[in-house]
């Protein structure tokens, strides 16, 4: 935050930055509280509140919260046309449809800003080569703010035009104080217990808050424990995650998967480690093909939960 404050209190405020960090650590609220800052400046009247904050009253503000500033444009996948849930990708129609931003002058200031969220969901090479152009030949008093979970898988040629800004998980202390500020009504009790499921990600606990984790963090402790000799465990756990109430879970489960391997491989050696690295690079490849195509989360379930039935099995091979 310093850094960005400090290149817009000097003027020199480079025109993109890529908000890098893991899913859910305040990166896409920190990309909306800077847009409000610089268009809010840039607007008037001066703004004289710490960090980014903007206050409620400031003409800016309720445009921005509404979603109707002119000079302010937030892409992310829409709604999917022919099914419930999200499109798979920022298309690059999306992307070319800036030229109306840029393309007429700024309505409140100078500035006018483009919120990218997230920009690892950009279609194939048309989106991300769309916006390059932008990028490399950036308007006048523009800003692109780019968030970004998995910076390395993006183009080169994007992430050397953005200065990068790196957001880290938050440790307990800091978790508490997020979930507290965030969920007023929630007992400490559920705040520790979302401390101990977010893994430093206040958005990650957020979204998982009252789906049941502790059962479905047991199914896992059960298949890396004991294995599944006749995949009797697994078709459950796929059978309960592919209903379509089920898909928050679900969503859960492609997290929680890999960091059990992840988890499983710190307390093994010698050819047990790189076993469960060989899976857990599987399972975090196919989580994250899973999420981008939309796989069948029964088919995905099942065979994530294969990978750590695998490590029981091997255990038990070897105690043996």
């Amino acid at each position: 935050m310093s850094a960005f404050r400090a290149a817009l209190d000097t003027g020199r405020l480079h025109h993109a930055w890529l908000l890098a960090g893991p899913e859910g650590v305040g990166k896409a609220s920190f990309a909306e509280r800077a847009a409000l800052r610089v268009l809010a400046k840039g607007a008037g009247p001066a703004v004289d509140a710490a960090g980014l904050d903007v206050p409620d009253a400031h003409p800016v503000a309720p445009l921005v919260e509404a979603g109707s500033h002119p000079d302010l444009v937030r892409l992310a996948r829409l709604p999917s046309d022919n099914a419930a849930g999200m499109a798979r990708s920022i298309t690059v129609d999306q992307v070319r449809g800036l030229h109306r931003l840029f393309d007429t002058t700024a309505s409140l200031s100078p500035w006018r800003v483009v919120i990218i969220d997230a920009a690892d969901d950009l279609e194939g090479r048309g989106a991300p080569n769309a916006l390059l152009k932008s990028l490399e030949e950036p308007p006048p008093h523009s800003l692109f703010l780019l968030v970004s979970h998995y910076p390395d898988r993006l183009l080169p040629t994007i992430r050397s035009r953005c200065r990068l800004l790196r957001f880290a998980p938050l440790d307990d202390d800091a978790m508490t104080s997020a979930l507290t500020a965030a969920l007023p009504d929630a007992s400490a009790s559920e705040i520790a217990a979302l401390v101990r499921v977010g893994g430093g990600a206040p958005g990650r606990a957020i979204a998982q808050r009252g789906l049941d984790l502790d059962a479905l963090d047991s199914a896992i402790t059960a298949l890396v424990r004991d294995g599944d000799p006749t995949n009797a465990a697994r078709s459950a756990l796929a059978q309960s995650l592919s209903l379509k109430a089920a898909q928050p879970r679900y969503e859960a489960f492609l997290g929680r998967a890999p960091a059990a391997i992840a988890k499983a491989a710190r307390e093994r050696r010698g050819p047990a480690l790189a076993e469960a690295l060989a899976l857990w690079e599987r399972a975090v490849a196919l989580a994250g093909a899973a999420r981008r195509l939309s796989l069948d989360p029964a088919s995905t379930v099942f065979e994530l939960a294969g990978m750590l039935a695998a490590l029981g099995a091997s255990e038990g091979k070897r105690a043996a």
